[in-house]
């Protein structure tokens, strides 16, 4: 038995002259035990902790920031624009954000998922129903930027068209989608210039020569590597139920002026109708706010035409948040609204920028905004 000798050479009082002697074992000190158990527990703790960090494969959703198109992103106008006049407007047209926590560029943790189960500010989806397996960060960046850029070019279109605005759209055959009744036709490549002997200036024509046909026949003029190609096609029924080519389209655009949107770090193509809002405000005379806080959310197509987004439950948390009294929500999105508005925010349904554009003028001309459309139940 090793025994410490005390101050001054004095011997442990503890110590018994017969302890070497003795025939039984020694008994374990007390602090054995008790450090075997610290250390079994900083051991379960750090598997705890290490569990904790491994990433598993789902999404959170929460309430990101907002930008008011009539402002500025840092030391930069959100909409500027050149070559025309444009008036200055006061007010929020607050586009909105979510921040997302996992997927390819930064998966979640299971503590992060946790929390935000228990969070109802937040949203928790399994990974492949955001972010189609295989994709990569790379691949995720990149599809927002583009989704980003078309939407802008789609807003400015819809702005102009519902300013009566002339530009100029060229429409081109992308790809075909499946059993299309174009098949063996049209091409990829081809760019549409008339239907039925009517020039193709926007997707609307084709729309509404489709829809007055009824399924019959339509004739098809095509620009194919500089010449000029008919052909005819009888136009089918999509699951909309609505008459279509089947054809996959793609846009490029021709404006008189120059419109340039500055937006960094944010992607996707769910701003369209609030860029759109936003130029249709700098371009007209006047207020169209009033000075009100309006923010909102929806793709647009250039016809003006305003689609569902995701996230719209937290998007309404950050408008609320910001300060925002209006939120201007797709009527696709409706069923996602009903039991998340926030107390204090007036959800409005918009299915158009016209519709969006009503709406925001009625609010900012000081009338009762009680009557306008909202989703059933907000």
């Amino acid at each position: 038995m090793l025994t410490s000798p005390s101050p001054e050479g004095s011997v442990d009082p503890r110590q018994t002259p017969d302890a070497e002697s003795s025939s039984a074992p020694p008994a374990p000190p007390g602090g054995s035990r008790y450090m075997m158990m610290v250390v079994s527990g900083l051991l379960a703790l750090g598997l705890g902790v290490g569990a904790a960090a491994l990433p598993v494969p789902y999404v959170v959703e929460s309430a990101g920031p907002t930008f008011n198109t009539l402002g500025q992103d840092g030391d930069k106008p959100v909409i500027t624009i050149s070559g025309r006049q444009s008036f200055p407007a006061k007010g929020n047209l607050d586009l909105t954000t979510v921040v997302m926590s996992g997927g390819p560029k930064t998966p979640a943790t299971i503590f992060e998922v946790f929390r935000a189960w228990l969070d109802k500010s937040k949203a928790v989806y399994p990974e492949e129903l955001i972010y189609p397996k295989g994709t990569t960060a790379e691949q995720t960046v990149q599809q927002g930027e583009i989704a980003m850029e078309t939407s802008q070019e789609n807003a400015v279109a819809a702005a102009l068209r519902e300013l009566d605005i002339p530009f100029e759209q060229r429409l081109t055959v992308a790809g075909l989608s499946d059993g299309s009744p174009s098949q063996g036709k049209l091409k990829e490549g081809d760019r549409l210039t008339s239907i039925n002997g009517k020039a193709i200036t926007s997707m609307s024509v084709i729309q509404s020569e489709l829809s007055a046909g009824a399924g019959a026949p339509v004739a098809v003029v095509v620009d194919r590597n500089g010449t000029a190609v008919t052909e005819t096609v009888t136009p089918t029924k999509n699951a909309n139920d609505r008459y279509v080519l089947g054809v996959l389209l793609s846009s490029d655009f021709t404006f008189p002026f120059d419109v340039k949107i500055s937006l960094d770090n944010v992607g996707g193509p769910s701003a369209g109708m609030m860029f759109a809002l936003g130029i249709v405000d700098s371009l007209t005379p006047g207020d169209m706010t009033g000075g009100r806080h309006v923010a909102g959310t929806g793709t647009i197509t250039p016809d003006g035409a305003v689609g569902a987004i995701g996230g719209i439950a937290q998007k309404m948390i950050g408008a609320r948040q910001h300060g925002a009294t209006m939120f201007l929500a797709p009527a696709a999105n409706c069923a996602d609204v009903v039991g998340h508005v926030p107390d204090g925010l007036q959800v409005v349904k918009v299915e158009t920028l016209a519709d969006a554009t009503a709406a925001v003028e009625r609010l900012g001309s000081g009338k009762d905004t009680s009557g306008l459309p909202t989703c059933a139940n907000n």
